[in-house]
């Protein structure tokens, strides 16, 4: 697959589905996760309800660049956001989730595209919602899929979520994708969570690369970043927000908080989704992320 240098050192791996000369979409990875999270089942279903499907690593993820010279201490992070000292953690912080954001923005100009419509799964949810207010020009929609506002105060993970997403997975390949399919257990959709797909992206992912310190960059970043509310209220543009019934670990109350910030935003509530996409609801976000794309006047190239 190709990378495209986007700014300084940074280069992100990317992959594209469907036609060029469709509207763009353009896909956003969630906390610690590869593009392989937006299954290429996903990604082609959506192409052939004409869309230009482009998903990519964040920093820190997969192909794309690694900042390991820029460790961070995992328990010196927790404590610092667990006491409410944010100077602290922004001093711990090589980077926040405008970085993401503009990475997000200067791929789009290298793949030559002037406007593209936006859709961010999770943390890639906010990191969506960066893009859109940071390069208003770019975005053509929004989607805000499994995400919140950056606030303490609504999308919040059930305990039980919290400890399996900051337990450590085994290093060995085995140990590795069991500890991930357990995990993903707790905030998966109950009714249609499948192991077999949960092991094989897991095992995917772990033959890709994988890069724990790229993981606690990122979280420091989500808690660096802090709340987009404010900016939220001040979005103008065609808005989706999709959250899932059974989400532990972004509560719907994020998602739902989202939608009531920026106006006239529509909120999906996915009965029987959690933290993920299983696939028999595949149809049901392919269907609004197509509506909402079609509203827009201006087609993205």
């Amino acid at each position: 697959m190709p990378q495209a240098v986007v700014r300084g050192d940074i280069a992100l791996e990317y992959e594209t589905f469907g036609d060029p000369a469709d509207p763009a979409v353009l896909l956003i990875a969630g906390f610690g996760v590869q593009m392989l999270s937006w299954d290429s089942g996903f990604c082609e279903g959506l192409a052939r309800r004409g869309r230009y499907v482009i998903r990519f690593d964040n920093r820190d993820t997969g192909l794309s660049t690694k900042l390991d010279q820029f460790p961070v201490d995992r328990g010196q992070l927790i404590s610092a956001a667990s006491s409410g000292d944010l100077e602290a953690v922004r001093a711990l912080a090589p980077y926040r989730l405008e970085d993401l954001a503009d990475d997000a923005a200067c791929l789009v100009g290298a793949l030559g595209l002037d406007r593209v419509h936006v859709v961010g799964s999770s943390l890639g949810g906010m990191v969506a919602q960066l893009v859109a207010i940071r390069h208003p020009n770019l975005v053509a929609t929004l989607t805000s899929m499994m995400s919140s506002t950056g606030s303490p105060e609504v999308g919040q993970w059930s305990p039980e979520a919290f400890a399996a997403l900051m337990s450590p997975l085994p290093p060995d390949r085995d140990g590795y994708i069991a500890g991930t399919v357990a995990a993903s257990h707790v905030w998966s959709s109950k009714r249609y969570f499948d192991n077999t797909s949960a092991a094989a992206l897991a095992a995917a992912s772990y033959d890709r690369g994988l890069c724990p310190g790229g993981t606690d960059r990122q979280l420091a970043a989500l808690l660096a970043t802090g709340s987009l509310e404010n900016d939220l209220a001040g979005l103008r543009l065609p808005v989706l927000v999709i959250h899932g019934t059974d989400d532990t670990l972004i509560a719907p109350s994020g998602g739902e908080r989202t939608a009531e910030l920026i106006p006239d935003a529509e909120l999906l509530i996915v009965t029987d989704m959690g933290h993920d996409r299983p696939e028999p609801l595949w149809p049901t976000l392919w269907d609004a992320i197509a509506t909402l794309t079609d509203r827009d006047g201006r087609r993205a190239p």
